[in-house]
C-alpha cells in the first residue's frame, strides 16, 4: 500500500508540475530531444549498439539456441527474417 500511495502522490505532482510548464515547454523539450537524436554523433553512436547488441544475440542465441523451446526459436527466426534490410524510425538500419 505504501508503494502504491508513493507511485500517485508521484503521479499527481508530475500532472501539476507538467500542466504548469505547459504546452510551450513540452515543445521546447521535443524540439531539443529532436535536435539530439539527429546529432551524427549520437547516431552513429546508436547504430553501433544496436549492431553490437544485434551481433551478441545471435552468439547467445547461437550457443543456446537448440536449448530453447520451439515456440521461441522460430519466434527469433521470424523477427529476424522480418528485420533485415529494414529501417526503423531513428534512420538506423536493422540489419
Amino acid at each position: 500500500m505504501r508503494y502504491r500511495l508513493t507511485f500517485m502522490i508521484g503521479a499527481a505532482v508530475g500532472y501539476v508540475l507538467g500542466a504548469r510548464a505547459g504546452r510551450e515547454r513540452y515543445e521546447q523539450l521535443r524540439k531539443g530531444a529532436r535536435q539530439i537524436a539527429q546529432n551524427p554523433a549520437v547516431r552513429n553512436t546508436v547504430e553501433s549498439a544496436a549492431q553490437n547488441g544485434r551481433a551478441m544475440s545471435s552468439r547467445a542465441f547461437a550457443k543456446v539456441g537448440d536449448r530453447l523451446p520451439d515456440s521461441v526459436s522460430e519466434r527469433v527466426r521470424s523477427l529476424r527474417e522480418r528485420g533485415q534490410g529494414s529501417e526503423d524510425d531513428w534512420g538506423t538500419s536493422n540489419i
